[in-house]
């Protein structure tokens, strides 16, 4: 019985990563926000329900992700119109 769980445990693992790649917008930068995000939470909930502080190596390592996070999300990029710029 463990086995069937392990398979089904493994099939649900394998299209919890490929659905989402079927959406229609950018996905290679939301999952990449998404893991930034998911860095900090991680960080969080250690702190909230473990107690466990970070140190300044899960601070630096947290704040470097959410650069990147705002890096990859916010760039603006040849051809696609800005975040930034005003709509009317």
């Amino acid at each position: 019985m463990s086995w069937v769980l392990g398979a089904l445990g493994g099939l649900i693992l394998f299209l919890y990563g490929i659905i989402p790649t079927f959406q229609p917008t950018y996905f290679h930068r939301i999952y990449a926000t998404y893991g930034g995000i998911f860095i900090v939470m991680a960080l969080f909930w250690g702190f909230i329900f473990e107690r466990d502080v970070p140190d300044i190596f899960d601070i630096v390592g947290a704040v470097v992700a959410i650069a990147g996070v705002i890096i990859i999300f916010y760039a603006p990029r040849k051809g696609e119109e800005s975040l930034w710029s005003k709509q009317h």
